[in-house]
């Protein structure tokens, strides 16, 4: 059984930066792609970015340019850096885990959650 650990949300001024961390208990075979997602009340989840076990990144629009998820294999966790943050950043963020890329984009094929960290961005 993995269980998925986020830290690090809280709250930040406009422009400031927040580092979120995703720690998995234990490395599954299974899972290649791990990310973030978020959610704002009244808005769809969005996936925020990847990574791929061999470093591969990919990033929502929204956040390209601001927001750089990094990993760290030997030991289960990725990280997402955010930089320059917005009022409309502001969200409930989850980390996933996934067998693969095409699942990590599609949520019901996730296979692992976090609790999610709440980011607050004040304008």
């Amino acid at each position: 059984q993995v269980q998925l650990v986020e830290s690090g949300g809280g709250l930040v001024q406009a422009g400031g930066s927040l580092r979120l961390s995703c720690a998995a208990s234990r490395s599954i075979f299974s899972i290649n792609f791990m990310g973030w997602y978020r959610q704002a009340p009244g808005k769809q989840r969005e996936l925020v970015a990847t990574i791929g076990r061999g470093g591969s990144t990919n990033y929502a629009d929204s956040v390209k340019g601001r927001f750089t998820i990094s990993g760290d294999n030997a030991q289960n966790t990725v990280y997402l850096q955010m930089n320059s943050l917005k009022p409309e950043d502001t969200a409930v963020y989850r980390c996933a885990a996934a067998a693969s890329y095409s699942a990590i984009n599609i949520a019901t094929m996730v296979a692992y959650w976090g609790q999610g960290t709440q980011v607050t961005v004040a304008s």
